[in-house]
């Protein structure tokens, strides 16, 4: 049995879709109560956890630090300890928001981290809490989630299309947009291969293929989407938010295909699954 903390979030939902799992919500498994976490792992003893819960909310986060702390990072660390005290592994889903951002090159899982707000230092106490932890752990990082279910990027473009012929997006930050179906089907493969005895424990890096602008994104939401709609270009300062943004996102998945055999998804192809998901789930 595979024990899932979080319930209706985008990678939590596509756990379910794909696999017989248990997924436990807020009200059977809270995150702002560590302890609670771990007790939950000790009395069912499955055998392995996978961590898709988390305190998202980036900009919140800036006059929220304490909180987003405990649930993103001494949440994973109570659990990955109760993991580690029955033998079991333990996936835990992070972001490229340990990075600064810099430069151009994807990121290694092994570059220096600095996040530079308040959901990335949260985000990296929970890597270091894991990892200190000491048991059978794979921490998989990745970048700019959308699907059909909660709220994302590709989700709120088309809202918007639904009013709106022309957009102004953000062409100056590059990242990854990665599926959270393939997230999911990822720490799935992940947490069956490390209760094999396979794979190692390590900190990996997922994300979708190729790289792109968030206004790139957009432009091929709209396209596949069939939705008129012209996207100008605009700078990150035209677009000023609470909590700073990373300019480069970009993950290199080389270590996750050494060690699981996990190819980088292509994020079109999730994509148009998701647009069909929509359509479906609107007639």
């Amino acid at each position: 049995m595979i024990l899932v903390f979080g319930k209706t979030g985008q990678v939590a939902t596509e756990l379910q879709r794909q696999a017989e799992v248990v997924a436990l919500g807020r009200d059977q498994a809270d995150l702002s109560d560590p302890a609670a976490c771990a007790a939950v792992i000790l009395e069912r003893r499955p055998d392995a956890v996978i961590n898709a819960a988390a305190y998202t909310a980036v900009d919140k986060a800036e006059d929220d630090e304490a909180l987003a702390t405990v649930i993103n990072g001494e949440a994973p660390g109570a659990m990955a300890k109760a993991c580690a005290e029955l033998g079991i592994p333990f996936v835990h889903i992070s972001t490229d928001y340990v990075f600064d951002g810099s430069g151009d090159q994807p990121w290694k899982a092994t570059d220096p981290v600095a996040p530079i707000n308040a959901y990335g230092r949260s985000k990296l106490a929970g890597e270091q809490a894991v990892q200190a932890a000491g048991g059978h752990y794979a921490i998989l990082r990745t970048s700019w989630v959308f699907s059909a279910h909660g709220n994302n990027f590709v989700k709120t473009m088309l809202r918007l299309s639904e009013t709106r012929d022309a957009l102004s997006v953000v062409a100056d930050q590059i990242g990854g947009p990665t599926p959270a179906a393939d997230i999911a089907a990822a720490c799935l493969e992940m947490a069956r291969q490390l209760a094999a005895g396979q794979g190692a424990s390590g900190i990996y890096h997922y994300g979708g293929a190729p790289a792109v602008s968030w206004a790139c994104f957009a432009r091929e939401t709209f396209e596949r989407a069939g939705r008129p709609v012209t996207v100008t270009d605009i700078p990150s300062a035209d677009y000023p938010t609470p909590a700073k943004r990373p300019f480069n996102s970009r993950m290199d998945g080389t270590g996750l295909m050494q060690d699981f055999k996990i190819e980088q998804p292509d994020w079109r192809m999730g994509l148009d699954r998701v647009l069909t998901d929509l359509k479906v789930n609107s007639q």
